[in-house]
C-alpha cells in the first residue's frame, strides 16, 4: 500500500488555472448573450494563446499567489453559478445579465492580475 501526502493528493485533484478562467469566460459569454449584448468571445486561436499564457504563468507564480488564485477563482466561480441559477429562475433578466457580465469581467481582470497577466 503506498501513501501520498494529503497536499499533493488536493493539488492533483484542482483544475488547471486556464480551464478555470476559460468556464468562466463562457459563463461571461452565455449572461452577455441573455443581457442581449453581442458576445465578446474571441476566436479560438486567440483563446487557446490565452489559455497557455495563462497556464504558463499560473506555474510560474509563488505558491502564495497560486493559493490566492484559487481560492478567489472558486469563489467566483460559486457566486456565477448562483448569478446564472437566479437569472434563469427569473426568465433571464437583461439588465441583470448585464450586470453579472460585467461583474464578471472584473472578476476575470482581477484573476488574471493576479497572474500578472
Amino acid at each position: 500500500m503506498t501513501h501520498q501526502a494529503p497536499a499533493l493528493q488536493a493539488e492533483q485533484q484542482r483544475p488547471d488555472a486556464a480551464a478555470q478562467l476559460a468556464q468562466l469566460r463562457e459563463v461571461q459569454a452565455l449572461v452577455e448573450t441573455i443581457a442581449g449584448r453581442s458576445s465578446r468571445a474571441h476566436a479560438a486561436d486567440a483563446a487557446l494563446d490565452k489559455a497557455a499564457r495563462i497556464g504558463a504563468a499560473y506555474g510560474d507564480a509563488l505558491p502564495v499567489a497560486r493559493r490566492r488564485f484559487d481560492a478567489l477563482v472558486a469563489e467566483t466561480v460559486a457566486w456565477a453559478a448562483a448569478g446564472v441559477e437566479a437569472l434563469t429562475r427569473a426568465g433571464g433578466s437583461p439588465p441583470a445579465a448585464a450586470r453579472l457580465a460585467d461583474e464578471l469581467a472584473l472578476a476575470t481582470e482581477d484573476l488574471l492580475k493576479l497572474l500578472k497577466l
